[in-house]
């Protein structure tokens, strides 16, 4: 299974002049304000605050860079990738400007990284699906850009009811064929799914 063994912040930027160089696959963890971006990263690096969380969820509206040296020893391969951290959207406290300024920044980002692999698109697992992770799965589908959808804070329901919610999550999302990754931080649980997704698309 792949596993990341060495992970680094490189910068961070807004303008596409400021984006890092890269000639690795590159990834990126997109979601709403305050649903975990930062944690999931810190999570699957196993650093604890290489991704910095924030206590003022839509504050955050830089693009976070980093660099990962992965590991996959039953495979025998390693390699490096870009993973890059999303600036939350929909926070209800900011401006509609700011909101206007999120879209046209993802919107350069998207036009600009050619090694741009995948993107993971966090959501609650506790709360229905909101019309702005709908756009923002829609905007992936026109792009045609690769994604997958984690399912955060997942030790919240009850195993009993994990798939029930996890089916009508879907649903509301329209994902259909995709998949869907229950996680859980605390717990520190569904992640290899999630490394296998990653590594799939690492070619």
């Amino acid at each position: 299974m792949l596993r990341f063994v060495q992970s680094y912040f490189v910068k961070s930027a807004v303008e596409p002049k400021d984006y890092p160089a890269s000639a690795y696959p590159e990834f990126a963890v997109a979601g709403r304000s305050n649903v975990g971006k930062s944690t999931l990263i810190n999570l699957l690096t196993g650093y604890h605050q290489l991704a910095k969380t924030s206590s003022h969820p839509g504050k955050t509206r830089l693009l976070n860079f980093f660099l990962i040296r992965w590991k996959d020893d039953e495979a025998q391969k390693e390699g490096h990738l870009q993973l890059t951290d999303l600036p939350g959207y929909g926070y209800a406290e900011v401006p509609l400007a700011e909101q206007e300024k999120w879209r046209k920044m993802i919107n350069n980002y998207f036009d600009q990284r050619e090694m741009l692999k995948g993107i993971i698109v966090l959501v609650d697992i506790r709360l229905a699906a909101d019309p702005k992770d709908i756009q923002l799965l829609e905007m992936l589908k026109l792009r045609g850009i690769d994604y997958c959808v984690v399912a955060t804070k997942a030790d919240k329901i009850p195993k009993t009811k994990l798939n029930r919610t996890l089916q009508h999550l879907a649903k509301g999302l329209g994902l259909k064929d995709k998949d869907i990754f229950p996680v859980s931080a605390l717990k520190k649980t569904g992640l290899e799914p999630l490394y296998n997704w990653i590594g799939a698309h690492l070619i």
